[in-house]
């Protein structure tokens, strides 16, 4: 039920209230003196025994529901600004068409601190911000035992203006002492929010960027011209300057007092392009939205991106909800990466929602990518996206691509010789190297050969991988971690074997073989402290490593201009797999990491280690032709009825026991038949990873021709699940799925 909005300045006598609770509808409350602009303020709001924070989505002066039983809203926060009406709209199309709770949707969208019952106190006295100062020093010229001195000051300089000093007070356990003393130099000083550290207007002049080249400047030029909503596909080998074409535009834009929004797949990306934005925008301000800030952080940019005051907004996928009333471009960078697709919960795409945004607004958006996905390619090929093209690197030759056959060499720890030796030349050259192996840890299996035990997740259905430093076994998925056994827990055998390779063992293995070699290992494992992956960058850049082991952390989107060999060790491993995007995504890993060899003056050189090097996918890549690999994974696509031919949802059910939500799904697909019409419904099956979580878990496909026919269908199934729910079993819609 949708109520009529009344006029602006007509008090209403009822609202609509989205709370964050499970279920698909609005609540409605008694309330007085609320107006059509209160529309998108919280409220806090009476809920069974408990007072829930809650948003108002629409408003009326009369309802269908028993006025006896509408209990009042006790208090509305006017705190901040109300959500804007776009951003409402936005969230509702999200929840309709990814069929998710509109409660849940609208308040996960918010920061953590809005969704408190208490409301915002703007001390004038509570933030920190740099005087001028504080912005002409260099930290780095502070004494060395200064360390928290240069953590705040480098905070305040990352952040878009002021920041609370609860925020600053976490950098670390001096903090407080670094503020006083800072604010005593004349560094930083106390201040209101919002502030600007700049009082000249702003201005969306880039600072020292390179000469365009006619590829670049072609690409400026056509978005440019457009008119209302276009997207584009900017598809840019690596090096190719599309970052550049990112920042001209976004230059127009701030030029033209309007705002702009970028998104990056990952936060170890975030860090090091805020960095070049604000380099390159000295007199913008500059907001950032990522999962790497602390509550208060969060905050303060959410805030500044909803006032206006932020005319450049950096974020990761939740940031494609920030409310922004001066919105006039949208950029997703690298479009095709999975991490704009959340996996959990609200199973929306950034991306797709950047685009359904940029129609709302009727403003350019741009999808960048040196391999873009293939539903996105589709696009360009139909022409429902004007696609730019920047074939050629700057400044530097396309690394060459070779095959090492490893059924032709002895491999020591992973390594082939030839790989070894290519690592020793280029250690005489003085140049460096990555070595890529996707997978952390030491070994992903242990193994006893007397009795062929394995050790395996109690919680998941998959192996323990030995992480030989902390001499522990770790599952990747739950996090569940024990000690390595001193036998084998069957037989009592004490030869347990490690077989396979991971970033540790890889890493132990160069330095047995390259003793005098500096290395350095980036994962997940060696980046979970705070600023470690920033002082990595930095080791890198200053050349003080000479060898890298890391994964696919170390191949999106990074410039290292001293890196001329780059080996990939386990390609083979997404090769063949029964995911139908295998092709599609190893094909994108690999152009990611080749592309990060050869950034500088050297032609680079990347070997892939393989069984297969006639392989169609590794032929491919060794032309750099990513176009004529796209379009024949479209033919196989539309031969076996794939997306972007073929539109799909799953639904998901986990419980304890993998029957009951077998029966569920079977009970879920004898309901979908009586009202499938233009789907196809096929027969459930427990998932590729059983047990996950110490659930076990099962899904059934939906696939349509058309869009529309699927969701249509979808919103008719959702209510008859609703109604055949049951207590032991846990489920969930996950429509376009980028896996099966």
């Amino acid at each position: 039920m949708r109520l009529q909005p009344v006029l602006r300045n007509v008090a209403a006598e009822f609202v609509r209230v989205a709370l964050d609770v499970p279920v698909q509808t609005l609540f409605e409350y008694r309330a007085s003196s609320v107006t059509a602009a209160d529309i998108g303020l919280r409220v806090l709001v009476p809920l069974g025994n408990k007072i829930s924070v809650g948003v108002i989505v629409d408003i009326a002066r009369s309802t269908t529901l028993p006025t006896k039983r509408l209990r009042s809203v006790i208090s509305v926060q006017r705190d901040v600004p109300p959500v804007s009406r776009d951003v409402l709209e936005l969230l509702k199309f999200c929840s309709d068409y990814y069929h998710y709770p509109i409660g849940e949707v609208v308040m996960n969208a918010l920061p953590t601190r809005l969704r408190r019952r208490e409301a915002l106190t703007h001390d004038a006295r509570s933030h920190y911000c740099m005087t001028r100062a504080g912005m002409e020093i260099d930290s780095c010229a502070l004494p060395k035992r200064s360390t928290a001195k240069r953590e705040v000051l480098e905070t305040l300089r990352h952040a878009s203006s002021s920041l609370p000093a609860s925020s600053l007070r976490a950098v670390s356990n001096r903090a407080p002492a670094a503020l006083k003393a800072l604010e005593k130099e004349g560094l930083i000083e106390r201040c209101s929010v919002p502030v600007r550290l700049e009082d000249d207007t702003t201005s969306g002049a880039l600072q020292n960027g390179p000469a365009l080249n006619v590829e670049q400047q072609t690409a400026i030029d056509t978005v440019k011209s457009a008119e209302g909503f276009t997207p584009f596909l900017l598809l840019g080998a690596t090096g190719s300057g599309k970052t550049e074409v990112y920042l001209q535009l976004i230059a127009r834009a701030v030029d033209s007092r309007k705002q702009a929004l970028l998104l990056v797949p990952e936060i170890n990306l975030t860090p090091q392009l805020e960095g070049l934005v604000r380099t390159r925008f000295p007199r913008a301000r500059i907001a950032s939205l990522h999962s790497g800030l602390n509550e208060g952080e969060r905050l303060h940019s959410w805030i500044a991106a909803q006032s206006g005051s932020a005319d450049i907004v950096l974020g990761t996928r939740l940031a494609v909800f920030t409310p922004m009333p001066s919105l006039g471009l949208i950029v997703v960078d690298e479009e095709n990466d999975a991490s704009f697709k959340q996996t959990s919960g609200l199973r929306y795409s950034a991306r797709d929602l950047a685009l359904v945004r940029a129609k709302q607004r009727g403003i350019p958006v741009i999808l960048g990518s040196a391999t873009p996905a293939l539903e996105t390619f589709q696009k360009s090929v139909t022409g429902d996206y004007q696609i730019l093209t920047l074939p050629n690197r700057i400044n530097a030759m396309p690394p060459q691509i070779e095959c090492v056959d490893t059924r032709q060499e002895r491999l020591v720890d992973g390594l082939s010789q030839t790989l070894i030796q290519e690592i020793h030349a280029a250690l005489k050259r003085r140049e460096q190297s990555l070595i890529f192996i996707n997978r952390r840890g030491f070994a992903p299996v242990l193994i006893c050969r007397d009795c062929s035990w394995t050790a395996g997740c109690q919680r998941c259905s998959t192996r323990l991988v030995l992480h030989a430093l902390k001499r522990s076994l770790r599952c990747h998925h739950c996090g569940h971690h024990e000690r390595v056994p001193t036998a084998c827990p069957d037989c009592g055998n004490h030869d347990l074997v490690a077989l396979g390779e991971g970033t540790q063992r890889v890493e132990s293995a160069i330095g047995r073989l390259f003793p005098r070699a500096r290395i350095l290992r980036v994962d997940r494992d060696t980046t979970s402290r705070k600023n470690a992956w920033r002082d990595m960058r930095e080791q890198i850049q200053s050349q003080e490593v000479d060898i890298l082991v890391g994964t696919q952390m170390l191949a999106k989107g990074h410039d290292f201009p001293f890196i001329n060999l780059v080996g990939v060790i386990g390609a083979d491993n997404s090769l063949y797999s029964t995911d139908f995007r295998a092709a599609e995504r190893l094909f994108a890993r690999l152009t990611q990491v080749a592309g990060r060899a050869g950034r500088g003056a050297t032609r680079g050189k990347v070997l892939i280690q393989t069984q297969y090097p006639a392989h169609p996918l590794y032929q491919a890549l060794r032309c750099l032709d990513y176009a004529a690999y796209a379009r024949q994974l479209l033919q196989e696509r539309k031969q076996a009825g794939f997306p972007p031919f073929m539109h799909l949802a799953v639904l998901r059910a986990e419980a304890h026991r993998i029957n009951p939500a077998l029966s569920f799904l079977a009970r879920a697909a004898e309901l979908g038949h009586d009202i499938a019409r233009a789907v196809t419904i096929f027969d459930p099956v427990p998932a590729t990873l059983l047990r996950l979580s110490g659930m076990e878990r099962a899904q059934l496909t939906v696939q349509a021709r058309s869009r529309n026919a699927l969701q249509t269908f979808l919103r008719e199934w959702r209510v008859l699940l609703d109604a055949a729910r049951s207590a032991n079993v846990r489920w969930s819609i996950d429509v376009d799925p980028l896996e099966l």
